[in-house]
């Protein structure tokens, strides 16, 4: 490596972003890229260490050192085509990955760690910019078919394996968008709707069909689908929200997450909303559920120019810095602060949502309490409300941004008949197989709500697992 040492040379430098102010006019995305130099000064803090820990902790495996080292060395062409060779999006796990590298990077034990999510990011964009990233068509076709429905992270990735492995692929996406999650799901300033489309049509010149529009098991029947394919994979996504039985929940209002966000998506992209507009201009706005998905909605409602906003969560306030409980290189629990926790709102934790109370139908106030978290002789930790701490909250709009439970169950996978496991996931064995032979699932259908890092790696592995089912069985 060039600059062996850099990480004694140079300090850590995150990429600059607009300033509040600013970004919050509207929903363009607000991160400014750093220059090239500024970037091979960053990728040569790689201390080039002799157990990759950060290799390890990436679901991808992506060869981060190696990147790192050509980069340091100008050579981005190369780098792009070691990280491609890992990663089919890295555009998308740039912007919207944790970087549970750079939790596990050794730099990190006494320096800051290194900028892996961003050297990413750095050299696909300068890829697209020089028109390295380029349509790769197979050699030999193998002339079997293969059906891939759900058009996300994962659904995708399995799509363009395959179809480089010389395949024919037809995806099957029940919304109007191509994305899944990335397209209707993710605010435009996390992740702008133009990256998502120029890779759709990469994908589209190396062949891979996409038909939008059509919901398998309703207007596309089961029997069709296992009739015309040799092989299906299931990447529908876990799309069942969790919700809060308590008094009150029929109140106007009260709205999932999701839905929240694809309709401002939806509003940006010019189409028209049909269904009531969910709107938090000049309303008092409680946010129950403290991850990233609270976080996205309350970067929406300070754009929709909301009055005031809470982001609740049942969990205790994680601490600022890694515990004994967490040693590196493990992902540390720590509280993190997201951009939208910059913009405005107010977090709190061990909060309790008791019942909601409203007026003419409407929902007016969001009724709490305070919880205490308790260890058991096994560490586990029990909750218990604080007497006489009860609190209210002026609210017009709720948000439940609480996480997803499983896959939808009815149609298409009560149709297909196959098994689910205890969580109410899609059953798979080692193979990525489900309970029918010929029938796969990839990322967050089979294994639950993840990351969009893991929905890429699951689908990547499932490719493989299908690629090798259609050899045996030609």
């Amino acid at each position: 490596m060039r600059k062996r040492i850099g990480f004694l040379k140079y300090k850590r430098k995150n990429a600059p972003k607009l300033a509040v102010e600013d970004r919050i006019k509207n929903y363009k995305e607000f991160h400014i890229l750093q220059s090239e130099e500024e970037m091979e000064n960053q990728a040569s803090r790689c201390m080039d260490c002799g157990i990759p820990y950060c290799n390890y902790a990436c679901p991808l495996g992506n060869a981060i050192p190696d990147i790192s080292e050509l980069i340091s060395e100008g050579q981005w062409e190369r780098a792009l085509n070691i990280l491609h060779n890992t990663n089919n999006f890295p555009e998308f796990t740039g912007r919207l990955c944790p970087a549970l590298c750079e939790a596990a990077c050794t730099l990190g034990l006494n320096f800051q760690p290194n900028t892996c999510k961003e050297i990413e990011l750095s050299v696909v964009e300068k890829g697209f910019k020089e028109g390295w990233v380029k349509p790769l068509s197979p050699l030999i076709k193998t002339g079997h078919n293969v059906a891939v429905i759900g058009s996300g992270p994962s659904g995708l990735a399995v799509a363009q394996q395959l179809i480089r492995y010389g395949h024919d692929v037809t995806v099957f996406e029940r919304s109007e968008e191509i994305g899944g999650i990335l397209a209707i799901g993710i605010p435009d300033y996390k992740l702008d709707k133009y990256i998502l489309e120029r890779r759709i049509q990469q994908l589209e010149v190396e062949g891979i069909r996409f038909k939008t529009n059509m919901n398998v098991g309703v207007n596309i029947s089961v029997d069709e689908i296992k009739a015309k394919y040799d092989a299906i994979c299931l990447a529908g996504g876990s799309t069942v929200p969790r919700d809060l039985g308590i008094e009150g929940r029929a109140l106007k209002g009260i709205c999932f997450a999701m839905d929240y966000l694809v309709q401002q998506n939806y509003v940006n992209s010019g189409k028209e909303i049909l269904e009531e507009r969910i709107d938090a201009k000049g309303k008092n706005v409680v946010i129950i559920g403290g991850g990233d998905t609270g976080a996205d909605c309350l970067g929406v409602a300070i754009r929709q120019g909301a009055k005031k906003i809470y982001q609740l969560e049942m969990m205790p306030k994680p601490p600022s810095k890694r515990t004994e409980k967490m040693p590196w290189p493990a992902w540390p629990m720590i509280l993190r602060t997201n951009t939208s926790h910059e913009e405005g709102g107010e977090r709190d934790w061990s909060i309790g949502t008791k019942y909601f109370s409203g007026e003419d139908g409407k929902v007016k106030k969001v009724h709490c309490i305070r919880l205490e978290w308790i260890e058991d002789d096994n560490n586990r930790k029990i909750m218990k409300e604080i007497e006489g701490s009860a609190f209210e909250l002026e609210a017009d709009l709720v948000l439940f941004a609480m996480g997803f439970l499983h896959p939808e169950h009815h149609d298409m996978l009560e149709k297909f008949g196959i098994d689910l496991d205890q969580r109410g996931n899609v059953y798979t064995n080692d193979a990525y197989m489900t309970s029918i032979p010929g029938i796969f699932a990839a990322g967050d259908m089979r294994t639950g709500q993840s990351l969009v890092c893991k929905a890429i790696a699951d689908g990547r592995q499932a490719a493989e697992a299908i690629d090798a089912y259609l050899k045996n069985n030609r």
